[in-house]
């Protein structure tokens, strides 16, 4: 099947405006590659300290012949994605040992959890921690004793930040290893029912509580389709992780073959085999095209529209929220996962999954299929399937077919023919707006603003009453610069009470949302943010503004809005509390959030 055009045209137009930071990149990983095995430059006294602890593989570290694996990890037990990683170095290390490598914890990574700070002061860091993790991984690599390494981590920001470290240290053979989601336990849209029925006052906190232990419950991803799952499916569709490790349930026999195959495969990938994959190599422009395909085909996060941009650049690969809105225009959304759909990663997986949608991107020439992947040439090894049979991991031939059309479909047959993501632009400047779960009705919302500085004055108002009409609710001065970029998923809500009350309504902010955001629509990350005197900074109660998902556009209808000063805020409680006073440096120097909101790309 022949490339689409769209595919075809936004991939050389990525090409040509990367051209010169991508060759300075790979001129540099050659570089690296070029000095052989790091181990061969390492002094007596150097190894020593290395492998001091390493008991029984010692004589093969001192030796320098077997391959060495560094394990960068992001395992706590606070984040249920993350809380099966505790085992993975003993099961890691043995592996390696079996197949005649070694592997050390070369590092641990921090890795918060959105779901703890949401609607706290904690998140205020949480798009920062991104950059941490891929210093602390830069770090961990920097010993320089390694000839792969094996990522271990799943959610929001922890596999953006290990993907810019990977790039970076890109002459080195790479893998992601997961963990999977969790099993399905309350259905996403009963828990969010709850949820709303809480903001109206109608249950009490002990409701609340009830519904959401039992959706989130047991070791694992989070189960609905936000950044995390996101994350992984990216992983695939780019080429880091094996094919069909995604979405296996952790603490199975089949989770921990993947685990011991990643092992094997990574000892085979190195300088010092016969088939040498340097991440660099692997994250070229076309895997990020592959991604963004993806992306757009399940209706996945709002918050990659973010992290895509940054680990690209540290692969010397630009991209633009042009590309972002080509693609979504040329690719059809194919999955309904909860929040656009009531099915969750687990029903994704059974009805056909990634190795599905994989097969069908392929065939409508979707995607690129002579990407170099950690697996081997070409894309269509991600269109098999995981088996395990008598104690052996085998790839069995995916389903050609969906298992269940209410949640996957073919490309011929979509849920909407173009993907979950609309780039508007207009004088209130430029942002995203996903759209797969927005009702068609609601893409245009047409109304007075009401004007607010922070998530708490708008919890005020609505408890207040004082939404009684269509209302467009603008919340400013949250971009990184102002306070960090924090998600403000807890607005959803009380947003779509009103909007069940039959008002129009919509979300204009510089902040994020979650990448579970669903129903209302809300145009999100609008830069230039506010703090550094955007359009949004210009606005005042009662202007009148347009959110036009259908047309592309986000205006102000006010004449002369253009010519007022800016609102000036107090940024000064954003600056101390619960760690906030460590990254000022991060807030003075951030990018702008079409461009990565990058502080160390």
């Amino acid at each position: 099947m022949r490339l689409h055009p769209t595919v075809e045209a936004v991939t050389a137009r990525i090409v040509a405006r990367s051209r010169d930071s991508r060759r300075r990149y790979l001129d540099r990983i050659a570089a690296a590659a070029a000095k052989g095995p790091a181990r061969a430059h390492l002094s007596c006294g150097n190894q020593a300290h290395a492998y001091a602890a390493m008991g029984e593989d010692k004589a093969a570290l001192a030796g320098a012949t077997a391959a060495n694996l560094g394990i960068v990890t992001a395992y706590n037990d606070m984040l249920s994605a993350h809380q099966p990683f505790e085992g993975y170095p003993a099961l890691i290390r043995a592996a390696a040992r079996r197949a005649g490598g070694t592997a050390q914890v070369a590092g641990g990574v921090p890795a918060m959890c959105d779901g703890v700070t949401q609607g706290r002061t904690g998140m205020e860091l949480s798009l920062f921690s991104r950059d941490v993790i891929a210093l602390a991984a830069g770090i961990a690599l920097s010993h320089d004793t390694y000839d792969a390494a094996l990522y271990l981590g799943v959610c929001d920001k922890i596999v953006p930040g290990l993907v810019i470290a990977a790039a970076t240290f890109g002459h080195l053979p790479g893998i992601f290893v997961p963990a999977g989601p969790m099993p399905s336990g309350l259905p996403n849209d009963e828990k969010a029912k709850v949820r709303q029925a809480f903001a109206e006052g109608k249950v009490g906190r002990d409701r609340l509580m009830e519904a959401e232990m039992a959706s989130y419950h047991g070791p694992g991803t989070c189960t609905f389709y936000g950044t995390a799952n996101s994350n992984q499916m990216l992983m695939e569709l780019m080429g880091l992780q094996l094919p069909g490790a995604s979405f296996v349930n952790p603490g199975t026999p089949l989770r921990e073959a993947l685990t011991v195959a990643a092992v094997e495969r990574a000892l085979a990938i190195t300088a010092g085999g016969n088939d040498y994959r340097p991440v660099g190599e692997v994250l070229d422009e076309r895997a990020f095209v592959n991604g963004i395909v993806g992306l757009m085909a399940t209706g996945g996060s709002t918050n990659l529209v973010i992290h895509l941009p940054a680990m690209a650049r540290a692969a010397g690969v630009v991209l633009a929220l042009e590309d972002f809105a080509d693609l979504s225009g040329a690719v059809p959304l194919m999955a309904k996962v909860y929040p656009n759909g009531l099915a969750d990663v687990n029903h994704f997986h059974a009805a056909g999954g990634l190795a599905f949608l994989i097969g069908e991107l392929l065939a409508a020439g979707l995607v690129h299929p002579d990407t170099r992947t950690v697996a081997g040439d070409g894309l269509a090894l991600y269109t098999g399937e995981p088996r395990l049979t008598g104690g052996r991991l085998t790839w069995a031939e995916g389903p050609r077919a969906t298992l269940n059309d209410r949640i996957l479909r073919p490309a011929s047959d979509p849920f909407q023919p173009t993907g979950g993501l609309r780039l508007l632009a207009g004088n209130l400047g430029r942002g995203v707006m996903k759209v797969s779960a927005v009702a068609p009705e609601r893409h245009v919302v047409e109304a007075p603003v009401r004007v607010f500085d922070s998530q708490e004055a708008v919890k005020a108002a609505f408890r207040a009453g004082a939404f009684t009409s269509d209302t467009v609710v603008v919340v400013r001065f949250q971009g990184p610069k102002a306070n960090g970029m924090p998600e403000l998923h807890a607005l959803t809500p009380m947003l779509a009470v009103l909007q069940d009350r039959g008002l129009k309504v919509a979300l204009v902010t510089d902040g994020r949302m979650s990448g579970a955001s669903g129903k209302v629509p809300a145009a999100i990350h609008v830069c230039p943010e506010a703090a550094e005197g955007g359009p949004l900074a210009r606005l005042r109660d009662g202007d009148r503004v347009r959110v036009d998902a259908a047309a592309g556009r986000l205006e102000v209808l006010e004449p002369g809005f253009e010519l007022r000063d800016p609102a000036v805020p107090d940024l000064s409680a954003n600056a101390a509390g619960l760690g906030r006073e460590l990254f000022g440096l991060f807030r003075r120097s951030v990018g702008r959030a079409e461009d990565g909101a990058g502080v160390v790309v």
